[in-house]
Parts: structure tokens; C-alpha cells; sequence
């Protein structure tokens, strides 16, 4: 069993063509997309202690940006950058950069198109695949449950160490619920927390998650 909380993985390699601009560098509430989301998964509450963000088609300006961030910290958080040279081929070969990277972890995974998840989800999640035992193949998601639309889920999920590394045999492109499919146990986590379901992918994703971030 792994006694390690899982490495946080922010999938930020795309090239943001339908929004026009890199989404982790998107300004919501004052910084940028990937500087929030960051700040939140390592809050102290969480019990999340280091991150890696995959990057592709702007890994350069992403780079300097979590660079920057961190040296204007007194205390770096623990943050590294890979980059996944294929990035075009498809989202599940950026999962597979981090897997390679770090195949002994558990890993959390929160794409950068759900930028405004809240600490006490990411808490929520941890505590919940720790509770369960840390299951190595494993998938945890998290769910929001609404008076209109019910219980759906959305992001960030856990994923065992042992079924992440079948990604590695997964096409580029092929869709993670593949290896949802192989899970074992598939569970969830109720978290009082609409913004699991948001989607940053076009302008008015971006005008509206604005207005959202400005009425917290």
C-alpha cells in the first residue's frame, strides 16, 4: 500500500484553439487559471503535498509562469513542470507523461479546464481514498448532487498506481474511461461543490467563469 497522498496532475497540454488562448493562463479572480487551481490543491488542508502539470503546446509560457510563482514565494510549493512532446495526439498520452514520471504514485487528477475546484474537495477526495485504503487500482470520483439534475460526477478523480500504469498501453488518444472501466473498486464522493462540473473551453466559458469567481 502506498503511504503517500496522490501527486496532484494538472493536464494543461492543449492548444486551447476554440478559446483562443492557453487556458492555465487564463486571469479568473484576480490570477491566472493554473496559479489558483495550484493554490488550492496544496492548501495546507488538504493533505496534498506536490504537484506536476503536464504541458504541450505552451510549455514554455506555462514554465515561466510556475517559475515565477514560486519565486515570489517565501516557500516554494512543490511544483514541477513536464513536458509532453506528443501533446497532440491526445490527452490520455499527457496522463502517461505523468505516469512515466512518477509510476509509484497514486495519482489526483484535475485537468485545467475545471480550474476553480475548491481546497475542501481536494481535501474531501484525499480523505476519502485514504478512508478506503488507498486501493491501488482503484478510481475515486468525485460527485455533486443537485435538486434539478441529481448526482453527477465530474473533476478531479483518483486513480490507483496500478491502473494509472495502464495508460501505458492506451493510445494517445484514447478516452481514461478505460481504464475507469477497469477499476477496482469504482466508488465516489459526494462534495457540496458545483464548480466539479464547469468547463473552461470557450470565450463565454471564460466570461462566465469570471463572473462566478467575482460573486464568491
Amino acid at each position: 500500500m502506498s503511504a503517500d497522498p496522490p501527486l496532484v496532475v494538472v493536464l494543461a497540454a492543449g492548444a486551447s484553439r476554440r478559446l483562443g488562448q492557453p487556458k492555465a493562463l487564463c486571469r479568473i479572480g484576480g490570477t491566472t487559471a493554473l496559479e489558483g487551481l495550484v493554490e488550492r490543491a496544496l492548501a495546507p488542508s488538504t493533505g496534498l503535498r506536490d504537484l506536476v502539470v503536464v504541458t504541450g503546446r505552451h510549455h514554455a509560457e506555462i514554465a515561466e509562469v510556475v517559475a515565477r510563482a514560486n519565486a515570489s514565494r517565501s516557500e516554494p510549493l512543490h511544483v514541477r513542470v513536464l513536458e509532453n512532446a506528443d501533446w497532440a495526439r491526445g490527452r490520455t498520452g499527457s496522463f502517461a507523461r505523468a505516469v512515466r514520471a512518477r509510476p509509484d504514485r497514486d495519482l489526483l487528477l484535475a485537468p485545467i479546464d475545471v480550474p476553480r475546484v475548491a481546497s475542501a474537495t481536494f481535501a474531501a477526495l484525499q480523505r476519502a481514498w485514504r478512508d478506503a485504503g488507498r486501493a491501488p487500482r482503484g478510481w475515486l470520483a468525485c460527485a455533486h448532487v443537485g435538486a434539478s439534475r441529481g448526482r453527477r460526477f465530474g473533476h478531479p478523480i483518483v486513480i490507483g498506481r496500478e491502473l494509472a500504469r495502464d495508460a501505458l498501453a492506451l493510445d494517445p488518444d484514447a478516452p481514461l474511461r478505460e481504464l475507469r472501466d477497469q477499476a477496482a473498486p469504482l466508488a465516489g464522493v459526494d462534495v457540496d461543490d458545483p464548480t466539479i462540473l464547469e468547463d473552461l473551453d470557450t470565450p463565454d466559458d471564460l466570461a462566465r467563469l469570471r463572473e462566478l469567481e467575482a460573486e464568491r
